[in-house]
């Protein structure tokens, strides 16, 4: 399993040669748009650690965020609030960065405690931010979902719009507020934040996993926001960054309180980026339910390149199996089949960067897909928009995404 190389042009040549060490630069750089990173803090601590050394990769990044967080301790306590949230917020980006880089080099015990740094610095922003929040428990099935509801500090009980978001397959919630809280915000919204089955501490800390038939989240999730104040029911939308691309068009073909859903980008079928990175005669091997022989191969060329292994881990663990093969078939089934798009009733806009690496294509496909008017909005590599969820062009993303969503809602 690799992750494909970028083009090679001087916008792509890269920060790292480890394709998905490269992207997670991108992704942070990015968040520097809506307060989430620093510029200056990204590249001096990527200026300590070359390619490899995932130990000293974890330590540079758990440095930066508790040094951020005793920071925001300070700035706290003399009351300057707003300084305080920021860097509380840099600090949870950051400390998401060690603890994913300690997956597969360390076990539980010394992986979630990082974790829970990382969610304490996020919850320290939620109650210094510059908005009225309020913290969620969520009703669903024999438990609760975390979430949070934020509001534009003017906003009072005037009924405004309101944006749920839907996180990817492993973004921290604080990535959330890059991906579209703080644009929403900026613009008189209210958002709506939480972890799903197989999301951060639901995954890490309950153990629960995805599920394909994301409206069995949704509906719960939407019952409680039509219920909070404030909210204007008639001016609902749903964001899903990454793999919620997936996730948004399946929800909104069977929950249809929505007038508004953006999909950042379309997926159709999750296991596309799977397959094309197990390779043809792998992906062969499958097809013709040779399970034992797929897993024997597997195993072999994993056993070859540790880093390898530890992103199928990582990518895996959320599926819940004990078998390569088992993962390759759950994944199979987060597959938006055609008769299932053609219920959705709610107009949707589809972002398609150019070089989309995961899913490329897919986004016009689910155009073509979909039962509503759909709106594909290009971004490109001349724009400095290119890669999946167009990492480096967050602003232009927020300027598009949000233009089109007041227009839509009214």
């Amino acid at each position: 399993m690799h992750l494909p190389h970028a083009p090679h042009t001087a916008y792509s040549n890269g920060f790292y040669s480890d394709a998905g060490r490269d992207f997670s630069i991108r992704i942070l750089l990015g968040y520097c748009n809506s307060g989430a990173a620093d510029a200056g803090e990204v590249l001096a601590t990527i200026d300590t650690v070359g390619n490899g050394h995932e130990r000293d990769l974890f330590d540079a990044w758990h440095r930066l965020g508790r040094r951020l967080v005793a920071e925001a301790d300070d700035s706290a306590t003399h009351g300057h609030d707003v300084s305080a949230a920021f860097a509380y917020l840099r600090a949870a980006t950051y400390l998401s960065e060690a603890f994913d880089a300690l997956d597969g080099i360390a076990d539980d015990a010394e992986r979630m405690p990082v974790f829970a740094e990382h969610r304490a610095a996020w919850e320290k922003f939620v109650d210094h931010g510059p908005f009225d929040a309020r913290r969620l428990s969520i009703p669903y099935e024999n438990t609760t979902l975390p979430g949070w509801f934020l509001s534009p500090t003017d906003a009072g009980d005037t009924p405004r719009p309101t944006l749920v978001m839907v996180n990817g397959s492993d973004g921290a919630v604080s990535g959330q507020w890059s991906a579209a809280a703080h644009g929403a915000l900026r613009r008189g919204y209210r958002v709506v934040m939480f972890d799903g089955p197989g999301q951060q501490s639901m995954l890490f800390e309950h153990g629960m996993l995805f599920r394909p038939d994301w409206e069995a989240v949704l509906t719960p999730v939407t019952d409680v926001v039509v219920g909070l104040p404030g909210v204007d029911t008639d001016r609902l939308a749903v964001y899903g960054i990454s793999q919620a691309g997936y996730w948004v068009p399946r929800a909104i073909a069977f929950e249809h309180r929505y007038s508004a859903a953006i999909a950042d980008p379309g997926v159709v079928e999750v296991d596309t980026s799977w397959l094309a990175n197990v390779g043809h005669s792998l992906a062969k091997k499958l097809a013709e339910g040779k399970d034992h022989d797929f897993d024997q191969m597997m195993s072999i060329g994993l056993k070859a390149n540790k880093s390898t292994k530890r992103l199928w881990d990582w990518r895996a663990r959320p599926y819940g199996q004990d078998t390569y093969s088992g993962t390759m078939k759950a994944v199979a089934q987060y597959t938006l089949i055609a008769e299932d798009a053609a219920r959705i009733r709610t107009p949707m806009l589809i972002t398609s960067p150019e070089h989309e690496q995961f899913w490329p294509g897919q986004s016009e496909r689910l155009a073509q897909m979909s039962g509503a008017d759909t709106t594909v909005v290009d971004f490109t590599a001349g724009e400095g928009a290119s890669w999946h969820c167009q990492p480096m062009a967050r602003a232009l993303t927020d300027q598009r995404m949000f233009d089109w969503l007041d227009d839509t809602l009214g």
